[in-house]
C-alpha cells in the first residue's frame, strides 16, 4: 500500500493500517481525505490565468468535490 494512503488511514482514525475492522465513520473520513487530496493535486496543475482552460479545471475540481460531498 502507498505510504500516503497509510498516513491518511491513520489520520482518519486507524492506528493500525492493517486492522480488519472498518466502521462507517472511518470509511467516510478516509474517503473524504482521499478526495480532498486528489482535489489538491488537481489544483496544483492549473493553467496560466487567461488560458481559457483554467475555468474548466476549476469546474472539474469542484465537480469532484460535489460528487463526493466534500467541502
Amino acid at each position: 500500500m502507498n505510504e500516503r494512503i497509510t498516513k491518511l488511514m491513520i489520520e482518519a482514525g486507524k492506528t493500525i493500517p492493517r486492522d480488519k475492522y472498518i466502521d462507517a465513520d472511518f470509511c467516510n473520513q478516509f474517503a473524504g481525505l482521499i478526495v480532498a487530496e486528489c482535489m489538491e493535486v488537481f489544483s496544483k496543475d492549473l493553467p496560466e490565468p487567461g488560458d481559457g482552460k483554467m475555468l474548466e479545471v476549476i469546474n472539474r475540481v469542484c465537480n469532484v468535490a460535489e460528487h463526493f460531498g466534500v467541502d
